[in-house]
């Protein structure tokens, strides 16, 4: 049987907080720093897997994500951007990225950032989802 075509309104889908290593909710100080609203999920027939992802760093914060590849992620970025470790933008919307099958991979968001991640099989393997403080000589909010 051929696969239906899927038409998803995302303003509909309510943002869930995106679950990182061991299955811990994405917070900080009992506040959700990362949501997750799944589009589709299609690697049960072969296919992959797509999603938004949105980050929300607490005042003078970065989230970072440190991340295996487990499939081609590729990823595009509507809102915020990534950052270097200073907190400086580096990525701005419009930006695209490919992390290959296997790669280590990380980012940095300064800023509420939401993106458009496509995975041609399973998501990442997380191995680290937090927040850090922007300057090393200040706490996060």
């Amino acid at each position: 049987m051929a696969a239906k075509a899927a038409k998803i309104a995302t303003e509909k889908i309510d943002w869930q907080v995106f679950a990182g290593p061991g299955g811990l909710l994405a917070e900080h100080d009992g506040a959700p720093f990362a949501y997750i609203k799944e589009l589709s999920d299609r690697r049960k027939d072969g296919g992959g897997y797509a999603y938004l992802l949105r980050l929300v760093p607490p005042t003078g914060c970065m989230v970072r994500i440190i991340a295996i590849a487990r499939s081609d992620e590729h990823v595009f970025l509507l809102e915020g951007g990534y950052c270097n470790k200073a907190g400086e933008l580096i990525a701005a919307p419009g930006a695209f990225g490919l992390n290959v099958k296997g790669s280590p991979h990380s980012a940095f968001c300064a800023v509420e950032t939401v993106g458009y991640v496509v995975c041609t099989g399973d998501p990442d393997e997380i191995r680290g989802l937090d927040v850090v403080p922007i300057n090393a000589d200040q706490d996060c909010a």
